[in-house]
């Protein structure tokens, strides 16, 4: 398994010139599915050796590029206490993620949104859904998905290990106010860069 340089920000984003969007794996090796991604991300948390190697800022969320399979994105992620990603979601990508060490939260919408051309939704009643994920548990997820995932130990860093595919083509960032959904920014690959 290769890994890239460790790196320290607020996010991680696609390296450097990422697959555009709606690429697909070479012809002899098909696009991962959802249950391949997730099965990646549970062998890759569970080596040890790989784990310990990220290092960990007490500051602020750290990150290892990996090699995923069949053309995916991966990444290996350290969450210091009290950290979090915000709501947001993945766009076109489908993904898995597992935590590797400590305990991670995510809470996530259950249902289906609309894909573009709104600013601010009104959700229902009963769309929200909350997983608490110790060290060897994860989930994997489908295009679209929305949610959030944090650490919410005061004393512990979380690791985990996500994958998405294709490459991830751009990610909404959303605000949160009660059952009112704001769309704040979209992010493409270019503003990773």
């Amino acid at each position: 398994m290769s890994v890239s340089s460790p790196a320290s920000s607020p996010a991680p984003g696609p390296a450097p010139a990422p697959a555009p969007s709606g690429a697909s794996a070479s012809a002899a090796e098909a696009a991962p599915t959802e249950a391949e991604l997730l099965d990646f991300v549970r062998r890759t948390a569970a080596d040890a050796d790989l784990i310990a190697s990220l290092p960990l800022d007490p500051q602020g969320r750290t990150w290892a590029r990996l090699a995923g399979p069949g053309g995916s994105e991966a990444w290996l992620i350290g969450w210091p206490p009290g950290t979090g990603t915000g709501w947001h979601d993945h766009a076109e990508s489908v993904g898995a993620f597992v935590t590797a060490a400590g305990e991670l939260k995510e809470n996530a919408l259950a249902a289906r949104l609309p894909t573009d051309g709104w600013k601010t939704l009104e959700l229902t009643d009963g769309v929200d859904r909350e997983r608490r994920l110790p060290a060897g548990q994860g989930r994997a997820f489908g295009r679209h998905h929305v949610h959030e995932v944090l650490n919410e130990s005061t004393e512990l860093h979380a690791i985990s290990v996500h994958a998405y595919y294709p490459p991830l083509p751009r990610i909404r960032r959303y605000s949160r106010s009660g059952h009112i959904l704001r769309l704040e920014q979209v992010e493409r690959p270019e503003d990773w860069q």
